[in-house]
């Protein structure tokens, strides 16, 4: 009958994955309740490990401490995948936008503050909106993208909208 405990390296294998952050390594043998000289010996096992299998993950030493992470190959997966981690003066921005869209951006500034500028560029780079100069003027046009609709599981704002006005006793939502 084999030994059920797993070898150091496997169980901060675990560590890393469960933790998700770069740890120390007085942290991690902490967690494996070894030395941080075993600790040592076992990342280094598992780095090996990890350059020579055919895997996604890697585990790597940042400033920080040592991460498993996702190979810089697969970035545009984590991309794709992975929702945006949107602060709440860029979700109240995108929020008018859809809610007005299309807006032309002057008005959202106006709405919004000059912060919106920045919370437009990271929500244009994220996909969520688009803008478009306007043929007259000089302000640009922001509407909500197919990745807007798909990440928020909106099939059609304009009839969510419609809904809501009809349902209200004013009109209004």
């Amino acid at each position: 009958m084999s030994d059920p405990s797993p070898r150091l390296a496997t169980r901060i294998e675990a560590i890393l994955y469960l933790k998700g952050q770069p740890m120390a390594v007085g942290a991690i043998a902490q967690c494996a309740t070894c030395s941080n000289a075993a600790a040592q010996e076992a990342l280094l096992e598992l780095m090996d490990d990890y350059a020579h299998r055919d895997s996604a993950l890697e585990v790597v030493e940042t400033p920080a401490g040592y991460s498993l992470q996702l190979r810089p190959t697969f970035q545009n997966l984590l991309q794709n995948l992975v929702p945006a981690e949107l602060g709440i003066g860029a979700l109240r921005t995108l929020a008018v936008i859809a809610l007005k869209s299309p807006i032309i951006q002057t008005d959202l500034i106006d709405l919004r503050g000059s912060s919106a500028y920045q919370q437009v560029q990271e929500l244009v780079e994220l996909g969520f909106i688009r803008k478009r100069r306007q043929p007259e003027g000089r302000s640009y046009l922001l509407e909500v993208t197919d990745k807007f609709h798909q990440y928020f599981e909106v099939d059609e704002l304009s009839q969510i909208m419609a809904q809501m006005r009809s349902s209200s006793p004013t009109g209004n939502p």
